[in-house]
């Protein structure tokens, strides 16, 4: 039994220890049919994932980030945006940083809405639908009206506006 385990123990050492281009030409020279190669090859197996109960994000090692760090982030806040296509953001960063992304402009075209500032943090449809309609209307009344906003000065210095000014000229008292 002895002699078995340090056998393995010397075979596996050297199978890690070779590059994957020796292990290739060892699969090739040991005769393995070629779709159980493949199949290794495209799914991993159980033992390769790393153990991650909360399913937190991977990091650059491929490992989990540790939960500390997560719920830093604020990771574990969930933000949804309608708009998107019903997407989902994991934490602020992201939320907001995909209000300039092509996917939150292009919903908003769709919706014949540019996509501005003032609808910054509007992930509803029906709220941005109703808060472009409010801000059209604001806009049309900023347009400037001559009858009301018209000034004309009389002879003694006073500034009236238009409509008062015609009526005093019908009057005679300028």
């Amino acid at each position: 039994l002895t002699d078995c385990r340090r056998h393995t123990r010397e075979h596996v050492e050297l199978r890690m220890a070779r590059t994957a281009g020796e292990l290739e030409e060892e699969d090739e020279l040991t005769d393995l049919p070629a779709t159980a190669a493949t199949f290794q090859d495209d799914e991993p197996s159980r033992s390769d994932l790393p153990y991650n109960p909360k399913g937190l994000p991977l990091g650059w090692d491929g490992k989990p980030i540790p939960y500390w760090l997560y719920k830093l982030h604020g990771l574990n806040v969930k933000y949804n945006c309608e708009i998107c296509g019903d997407q989902k953001y994991m934490g602020p960063r992201a939320f907001q940083r995909h209000f300039q992304e092509w996917k939150h402009a292009n919903g908003m075209r769709k919706l014949g809405i540019p996509n501005t500032s003032h609808f910054g943090y509007v992930t509803r449809m029906e709220d941005a639908i109703n808060l472009w309609e409010k801000l059209k209307k604001d806009k049309a009344l900023e347009v400037f009206q001559a009858q009301y906003e018209e000034e004309y000065e009389d002879t003694q210095g006073n500034v009236v506006d238009k409509k008062t000014y015609e009526l005093l000229a019908k009057q005679g008292l300028l």
